[in-house]
Order: C-alpha cells, then structure tokens, then sequence
C-alpha cells in the first residue's frame, strides 16, 4: 500500500464531512430520514456521502471493491467480499445516524481497507471534535498526527468504559449488571461505535463492550486498537475478523484489561 494513500483518504474523508456531512447537521427534513428495518435509521447524508467515498475509494485504488453500510442495506451479498483476495474497503458513511438524525454528537465516518481478506489500514474520523485516527497494519497509530502510545495498565478499580447493554441477551445483561461493581465506572454507550473506538485511543476510556458486530462499525476501530497495544476479540477469546458473524466483542486498551473486563462482566 503506498504511503499517500494514508492522507488520500484522510483528506477524503475531512472533505466529504465539510461538503456532504456537516451541511445537513440538524438540517433534515422529515423525509430526509428513513428505515431500513424497525429502528435502523438512514438519512440523506449516509447515502450522499458514501455515494460520494465509495466512488473516490475506487479511484484512488483501481480495482478495488466497496462494502458500504448503505450498500450492503440493497444488496445483502456484497458482504462475501470481505474474505476476497484482493482490495476492498469498509465503509461507514455516518456511524452513529441516530444521534445524527436528532440532532446530537457523537458521529463519524469511517473507512477501513482490507486486503486479501485482512486489515491492512482504517482511519474514523469524529468532525465535530476535529478527530482523526489512521492506522496501517504493522505501522502502528496515528491519532491526530501523533503516535498514539501504549498507555499504563490501570487496576481493576480504576478502570473506565462502555458496555452496549441494550442489545445483550437476559443472560448476559444480568452477568454485567453484576459485575460492574468490580469495574471502577461503567458508562453509558454513546451510539456511536467510532467514538467509543477514538475514547480508547485518547484513554479516556479502558474498554467498550458490544454486541452486535457489524463490519462498518468494527473493522476500522479495531485495526487502531489493535496497532496501538489493544485487542479485540470476541467474549469466548477468538480474535475479531470483520468477515466473522456472530455477536459480542470485547475490546480494551491492553492484554491485561481484556482479561479483568472479561472476568468482571462476563463471568470466567
């Protein structure tokens, strides 16, 4: 992969936020928002802009395939392309389009690049913060221009982060309420899977628990975690691979905080 095209997409995604995105904040229409299925929302912004990044992916990168959120909504099939040999990237045009859609932060695009079928580089981009975290495999993490470092592994009390709780099953809902008194603050999620990715990048958080796992909404976080010293994997310990289906994941900051998180909310 050459080096430019880090800042290609970079610059891609900064521009698409400023021409497609941000214009339309708090500025839709009724019937600018619609459903996909029973509370899975999709506005004009999600599919002007990945309309807009899928077509400057394939430029940038001739050749290559887009597995756009919005996309794959019309065409379930395109998805046996992420364990294709050659390029393809994930494309998250609004993660977070209910927060969007009412008017509130968080939100981000999103971008990963697969290739032969493993995470060769992602970059999430929060555009009311300004954030933008970039990663390439082998190359470690960039946040905001800067390398992002290992951070101190914290013990158990203090540890801070985010169970998604509300698509967990009875079960393990209850397994975390009971755990949380051994985590040092649980939070509420923020309905935005890029921020939460981007909050363990600056250390504002340890951890983040989620269920569903859709590939838009992990690939790209999970290469930054994992360049950055993190990891994430499933709750059985099985390494997190966006052609993977399945539910839950669990990511954290460090090898040992993965272990404790696991401990504490899900049980041994």
């Amino acid at each position: 992969m050459a080096d430019h095209l880090l800042d290609d997409v970079d610059a891609l995604l900064r521009d698409t936020a400023a021409s497609v995105v941000l214009p339309l904040f708090r500025k839709l229409d009724d019937a600018d928002v619609t459903e996909k299925a029973p509370g899975d929302l999709v506005t004009v912004a999600d599919q002007r802009a990945e309309e807009r990044i899928s077509a400057e992916l394939r430029r940038l990168l001739p050749g290559s395939l887009v597995v756009g959120e919005e996309a794959v909504a019309e065409d379930g099939s395109l998805l046996r392309h992420l364990r294709g040999d050659g390029d393809v990237w994930v494309v998250d045009p609004v993660d977070g389009t209910g927060n969007f859609a009412a008017g509130r932060r968080p939100f981000a695009l999103m971008v990963a690049l697969l290739s032969g079928g493993e995470p060769a580089a992602s970059w999430v981009f929060d555009p009311l913060a300004g954030t933008m975290a970039v990663a390439r495999a082998g190359a470690g993490t960039r946040l905001d221009g800067r390398p992002v470092r290992e951070t101190p592994v914290l013990p158990p009390e203090r540890l801070r982060g985010t169970a998604m709780v509300q698509y967990l099953p009875r079960a393990t809902r209850d397994r975390v309420a009971a755990g949380r008194s051994r985590i040092g603050e649980l939070l509420p999620g923020q309905h935005c899977a890029g921020r939460e990715y981007l909050d363990l990048l600056t250390g504002d958080q340890q951890f983040v628990l989620f269920w569903r796992t859709l590939p838009w909404d992990h690939a790209p976080g999970a290469l930054l975690v994992r360049e950055a010293g993190g990891v994430a994997r499933r709750f059985d310990g099985t390494e997190y691979h966006p052609a993977d289906g399945g539910p839950g994941l669990l990511v954290a900051s460090d090898e040992q905080t993965w272990h404790e998180v696991r401990a504490a909310l899900l049980g041994d």
